[in-house]
């Protein structure tokens, strides 16, 4: 699936900058994109995707800690600690909760 996201990014990036229908039709892409960004569907993936991935983050790191022990560096145990912190309700960057 991400090789898909990123194929599909890639061949709008590519469109876009290739492009030489003009000012207009950019417009036009760049009003579509903002509209589907909108999207409170998008947004709800957007954002449980997000937590999904701060969560087997904090998993994966519990994992390697008690494999690994104290050789964690602590600038990684405290960035991933952080993460974990947000995931509690806070409004994220999207101007939406985790409910």
């Amino acid at each position: 699936m991400r090789y898909k996201v990123t194929f599909v990014v890639g061949l709008a990036l590519g469109y876009v900058l290739g492009t030489r229908a003009g000012r207009e039709r950019y417009e036009s892409m760049k009003k579509s994109l903002r509209e589907f960004s909108q999207n409170p569907a998008v947004r709800n993936a957007a954002e449980t995707a997000g937590h999904t991935g701060r969560e087997y983050a904090g998993k994966a790191f519990s994992a390697v800690s008690e494999k690994v022990g104290d050789a964690v560096p602590a600038s990684l145990a405290g960035r991933v600690r952080g993460r974990r912190d947000r995931v509690g309700g806070v409004d994220d960057d999207w101007g939406t909760s985790n409910t």
